[in-house]
């Protein structure tokens, strides 16, 4: 019986070949490629709720949302990510339909499967972004949300807000009461 062949680490420029192909979202990060589990109800409300409420309040700035199925190009990193929610102000990322390259907001809604990630590996790759001034980890279980703000000094500060205060995304100007934040998403099971 033979040995079975190595497998080598995927490139990017091959990533992106390869992923156009497939029907289910891969994340690829220094060679390495991840599949992205799908998300259940309250996952998915959070994340349509900042959509909505980000793409309404930044129409008519040069300033696009994203949901989800775009891509992010972290080249710092050698990775592609897929936030649940990006925003992008850049001429360069308006002129590129298919990747993103440099945000100033991006939101992830943790799951148990990836809240370690989203928190560690995922945010030390985020903060290799020169533009990007504000990471948002969105906890449905607990309806809390951790927001991590560059500050002038280049220091990422945390910026807590629990359930039922407004959320200040100063990234893009906006305050966002908890209401609209939490807009039909199911009360956890427990």
């Amino acid at each position: 019986m033979g040995v079975p062949a190595e497998k080598l680490p995927m490139s990017a420029r091959d990533f992106l070949t390869w992923d156009a192909t497939q029907t289910v979202r891969h994340e690829f990060v220094a060679g390495e490629v991840f599949a992205m589990a799908g998300a259940g109800e309250a996952h998915v409300t959070v994340a349509g709720n900042l959509y909505v409420a980000l793409r309404q309040h930044l129409a008519g700035t040069p300033c696009r949302t994203f949901i989800t199925d775009m891509k992010l190009r972290v080249e710092a990193a050698d990775a592609f990510f897929y936030p649940d929610v990006m925003v992008t102000c850049s001429a360069a990322d308006a002129a590129d339909p298919l990747v993103k390259r440099d945000p100033v907001l991006l939101v992830e809604v943790l799951s148990p499967a990836t809240a370690a990630f989203d928190r560690g590996d995922k945010f030390a790759a985020y903060r290799q972004l020169p533009g990007l001034r504000e990471y948002l980890l969105v906890d449905t279980d607990s309806r809390r949300c951790d927001l991590y703000r560059k500050g002038g000094d280049g220091l990422w500060v945390l910026h807590p807000f629990d359930a039922g205060q407004t959320l200040r995304l100063e990234s893009v100007a906006l305050d966002l009461p908890a209401q609209p934040l939490w807009a039909e998403v199911p009360a956890t099971t427990g």
